[in-house]
């Protein structure tokens, strides 16, 4: 009989396994060829720039010579904004990384209002032979009303280039000992509630040696572990002091790095993520690190005192440690945030790698449970849903993306994708080296394989656009032509021509990145908001709106962290904050947009920001579909 009872309980455990195993292994998926006629892109590709000689590769240091082509697979960026004040986000600033130059131009099809060109980076402050811009990070920066720009780079610190007039900017770099920093990704939020932006930066390796240096004697350290490092450059945050425009604008941060959590210092960061997830108007941070897990910040900050606390999630059963948040085991290399299960709370989507033959682990949805009050006792509130949304499986994947292209109300699911394109797959040593000892990957000489032009490792797959079937997402890229022939690495989203679709900038490593133009057919009625903060107190407390877009006469500055909830007719809520930099290389533009189905009449919508004095203040308004602008109240 006990016999009997122990082969009992190992039977039943075996069924346990076997029930979860079998939709993991065989998942079925919806057809999303029903979905496919909703959704057309026109494709053009964004202007080249005569500059400096054309590269397919970067200069690395000996050391790094057997695996340049790892070093140089990062650094196509891309942002839509609205750079020469006319109203619109309608201008793109982007990497080529052929050329190392960061162009400006208007986006094809709003008008030739002026000719493309690379921003002039001072020659005392930037060399091509060390050094190579990764992104660019647009905001109002001094509080003049006008868009600046800031640039990262490996090899030096970042550089703010602030607007002085049109297409002349003055650089100002960040006075940090940064002589080799590499960094990967920036974002910028009001992160301690004083009513101003700070900078969080995301370095990938330490700064103690410039890899792209081929003169450099010094060693720079590879991960010394593939799924619990903690030798990489970390995350750096920078808190606003003071700012002023004019002839000569300026704006100094002070470095307040020191209040992010020491566990969380060291990662190997690509990207970073800042959204309010507990209703305070206080974003958490989501830092997504490459050969570890990724991190969640619960923000518990004060005016000029920046405090933050580690979030976890919960583990269990029928649960695997890396499918928890915070347990994750190796890359996180995207992240955005949306609702995707109607509760009006922001969920988390990340890009991983899942490479079928290659490393998988998963590319992670983090839906929340709505339990937001666990947070004050460290606990995450989220739980894993990539596989039952049929988001688990892509390719090897940078940025991720949220957004309604076709205005239905329901969020479609984007990825750049591949990682370096070749023709000899070298997956087989990367995948030994990534399951090897940790004791056995912190030098690239002595043990990674080597990677060099012409080799393949990740760069088979294709870039995801996902559309939501019955309640579960299919990949239809292929379908609509949402691909590259080049490696992607950023996805920069905005509305450019003002006519309620979303059109979008794919940026790309080594070959010309491109604009999508969003000509979908049928599309629904959609909201779009411009919300601005004004640049002095208003003389009355009140909130002002008008249809359209920005005047040339409209002042003020993109109300950063700001929310918006709107309540259709059917009571369903949409939600979205305005984004200052969430993902890896791509920004979106700070415009709020709403895809909202068909609807007869005005929406619901409620607001809530924080002033330029740090205040908290809600508004609640109608308002019929279109576009509005609308100034935030401030008063003193």
């Amino acid at each position: 009989m006990v016999l009997l009872r122990a082969q009992s309980r190992r039977l039943f455990a075996l069924t346990v396994v076997v029930a979860l195993f079998i939709p993991m292994k065989f998942p079925t998926q919806p057809s999303g060829a029903t979905a496919v006629p909703r959704f057309h892109f026109s494709k053009s590709s964004l202007a080249e720039v005569a500059g400096p000689e054309i590269r397919y590769t970067r200069r690395v240091q000996p050391e790094f010579m057997p695996i340049n082509q790892f070093m140089s697979g990062i650094g196509a960026g891309a942002a839509i904004n609205d750079l020469d004040g006319d109203g619109l986000s309608n201008d793109i600033c982007y990497v080529d990384t052929r050329t190392d130059q960061v162009i400006i131009q208007p986006a094809p099809g709003t008008g030739e209002r002026y000719a493309p060109f690379a921003l002039r980076m001072p020659p005392e402050l930037f060399d091509r032979n060390t050094m190579a811009p990764y992104g660019c990070l647009p905001a109002d920066f001094n509080e003049d009303g006008h868009v600046d720009l800031l640039i990262y780079f490996t090899g030096r610190a970042p550089i703010v280039f602030l607007w002085r007039s049109p297409g002349d900017y003055v650089a100002r770099p960040l006075p940090v000992d940064g002589r080799n920093w590499f960094t990967t990704t920036a974002n910028t939020a009001d992160l301690d509630g004083d009513g101003h932006l700070d900078l969080i930066i995301g370095n990938y390796a330490t700064s103690n040696a410039n890899v792209f240096d081929e003169r450099e004697a010094g060693q720079l350290e590879t991960p010394h572990s593939f799924s619990r490092a903690t030798n990489g450059g970390g995350v750096h945050i920078f808190l606003f002091k003071e700012a002023k425009g004019g002839p000569e604008p300026d704006v100094t941060w002070i470095d307040a790095s020191d209040a992010v959590p020491e566990p969380v210092r060291h990662g190997w960061v690509l990207a970073t993520g800042a959204q309010d997830l507990d209703g305070d108007l206080l974003p958490e941070l989501y830092i997504a690190n490459d050969f570890g897990p990724d991190r969640l910040l619960h923000n518990r900050s004060k005016p000029g005192q920046l405090k933050f606390s580690l979030l976890e999630g919960e583990s269990g059963f029928a649960i695997p440690p890396s499918f928890v948040l915070g347990h994750d085991s190796y890359k996180g290399m995207g992240v955005d945030f949306g609702d995707l299960n109607g509760d009006g709370l922001p969920d988390i989507y990340v890009s991983n790698i899942t490479d079928r033959l290659g490393l998988l682990e998963t590319q992670f949805v983090f839906v929340s449970t709505g339990e937001i009050e666990r947070m004050k006792d460290g606990v995450a509130p989220y739980v894993e849903r990539g596989e039952s949304l049929g988001l688990s499986r892509s390719a090897w994947c940078w940025d991720s993306r949220l957004d309604d292209f076709d205005n239905d109300g329901v969020l479609e699911a984007l990825q750049a994708c591949r990682f370096v394109r070749g023709k000899i797959n070298r997956w087989p040593e990367f995948q030994e080296l990534a399951l090897s000892n940790d004791g056995l990957t912190f030098h690239p000489r002595w043990s990674w394989p080597a990677l060099k032009l012409g080799d393949d490792l990740g760069g088979q797959g294709h870039n995801q656009f996902f559309v939501s079937v019955d309640g579960k997402y299919v990949d239809i890229s292929q379908e609509i032509e949402f691909d590259e022939e080049y490696a992607s690495r950023g996805i920069a989203i905005a509305d450019v021509d003002g006519d309620g679709g979303l059109d979008m900038v794919v940026a790309n490593m080594w070959g010309p990145s491109t604009f999508y133009h969003n000509e979908s057919p049928a599309r629904g009625d959609y909201l779009g908001l411009h919300l601005a903060l004004p640049l002095e107190p208003n003389v009355v407390a009140k909130t002002t709106v008008r249809d359209g877009h920005p005047g040339k006469d409209s002042r003020g500055r993109a109300a950063i962290g700001a929310q918006a909830v709107v309540t259709l007719p059917d009571g369903r809520r949409l939600i979205r904050q305005v984004d200052g930099g969430n993902g890896h290389s791509g920004k979106r533009s700070p415009d709020l947009h709403f895809g909202l189905g068909h609807v007869a009449g005005p929406v619901k919508v409620d607001l809530r920001w924080r002033d330029p004095d740090g205040i908290t203040r809600s508004e609640s308004m109608t308002m019929l579909p279109g576009w509005h602008t609308v100034q935030l109240a401030w008063t003193r």
